[in-house]
């Protein structure tokens, strides 16, 4: 599916090279993002404290003095774009309509799972009663077993010592805990289960502690891929899947452009094929880093990136909104819908902008110091579509991201009131996806 063409784009090498940041947008006054036209080119330039490369030609310059350089890269024949690096703009995440413990059941199974919270997981009901089939595709799944499907969520971070999480976290093999030593030489010290790139040293690298301080991306997490059937807690949709944290998002949901981009290269160079992106923002400053960054990992690692459609009642083919509104065919797009099947109040639709839906209100997850409670918002919509697609692709890992894609938007379940609001017309269903 082809999406609407993005509202900004370079419109030539000096011509969208504006000098000025816009007045209503706060920038990384110590950072610019730069665009060679080689990317074998370097450059000199005495305002340069240091560089990062990125991939393609792009590159995180750091600089006390950004305005001087920027307005010098703008004439420098090397260059194709410098853009500064903005911040998404202050926000309010999704919190918890309030948080339980549950006690621990190992005998009673409901729904095939003895996890003693999963009945309040509406999302794994029968497509019938607006669901996602998730029981019925493991009754049907019997004892088939799956590949290892490494999922990254970026987001506020995740508690991994979460007793329903502590056992389904990625781990990097090649680094040895709390050494202070980047063992596996991956450019990151000590990232066992991830990075944080909000809190970086003293040479401007991202940090390894991604420990959840929020409560946004630890629920992100147990609805993709908590630890089924140990009696504790609730059931992840994805049996196999194991989580990647990359702490990106402020708790005040003001994330920039550079660190979005370092942590979806992260993943992927680090083996996952599948990122949760539940955030985004509402303007798009001229810069092309967040959308060629999607392409390039779909391209070169095939990674599918999973992004949330926003919460503002709109229609995103006409008011755009970011990372969503990139046209990219590693790209997913996702609404939200209520367990009465309607679309949800709050979500953001598009029948060009939005491929598919998924469960979103009132979802039921883990939340940070061994608790669980509701959260509600396209947020949770995208992880239920995550959780999806990792069981799927743990089933068939020769998949590649666009026909994992083609997949859950052609084999979800067609609701005709969605027909005018997102583009598959349906509603994500994992029985259908893996007969």
């Amino acid at each position: 599916m082809v999406k609407a063409t993005v509202g900004l784009c370079l419109l030539g090498t000096l011509g969208a090279l504006s000098v000025s940041a816009s007045p209503d947008l706060k920038i990384n006054n110590t950072r610019l993002i730069v665009k060679l036209k080689n990317e074998n080119s370097s450059l000199a330039n005495s305002s340069i404290k240091s560089v990062k490369t990125l991939f393609g030609g792009y590159q995180v310059i750091y600089s006390d003095n950004i305005e001087k350089l920027k307005s010098e890269l703008s004439h420098n024949s090397l260059v194709e774009s410098v853009n500064y690096d903005y911040f998404a703009g202050r926000s309010k995440i999704e919190v918890p309509e309030s948080v339980e413990t549950l006690e621990k059941n190992y005998t009673k199974a409901i729904n095939g799972f003895n996890d003693p919270g999963v009945s309040k997981l509406w999302a794994f009901n029968s497509a019938e009663r607006a669901g996602m089939n998730i029981s019925d595709a493991y009754e049907a799944m019997g004892s088939q077993t799956g590949e290892e499907v490494i999922v990254a969520v970026v987001d506020t971070g995740v508690d991994y010592n979460h007793e329903d999480l502590k056992d389904i976290m990625w781990v990097n093999e090649g680094e040895i805990a709390d050494n202070g030593i980047d063992d596996d030489g991956n450019g990151y010290i000590d990232d066992i289960h991830g990075i944080n790139t909000l809190v970086r040293d003293s040479e401007g690298n991202a940090t390894a502690d991604m420990m959840d301080k929020h409560s946004h991306g630890t629920h992100v997490s147990g609805t993709i891929a908590a630890k089924q059937n140990n009696g504790t807690g609730i059931a992840g949709i994805a049996a196999h899947a194991r989580i990647m944290g990359i702490r990106t998002v402020p708790n005040n949901g003001d994330e920039t452009d550079v660190d979005v981009a370092e942590s979806f290269l992260y993943a992927a160079k680090n083996g996952a094929k599948i990122i949760n992106c539940s955030f985004g923002k509402g303007h798009n400053e001229g810069g092309m880093l967040v959308k060629e960054t999607i392409d390039f990992i779909g391209k070169e690692y095939g990674v599918l990136v999973v992004a949330a459609a926003g919460n503002d009642s709109s229609n995103i083919d006409r008011y755009e909104t970011w990372p969503a509104s990139y046209d990219s065919e590693s790209l997913l797009v996702i609404a939200s819908t209520t367990k009465y099947g309607s679309l949800s109040g709050f979500s953001n639709y598009g029948v060009v902008g939005v491929d598919v839906a998924a469960p979103g209100s009132s979802i039921y997850s883990t939340t940070p110091g061994n608790r669980y409670g509701n959260m509600s918002g396209t947020s949770m919509a995208t992880p239920n579509t995550v959780g999806v697609a990792a069981q799927i692709l743990s089933l068939n890992p020769g998949l590649s991201p666009y026909q994992l894609k083609e997949r859950l938007m052609e084999r979800s379940t067609k609701v005709s009131k969605y027909s005018t609001k997102v583009g598959s017309s349906g509603l994500v269903n994992l029985l259908d996806s893996i007969r």
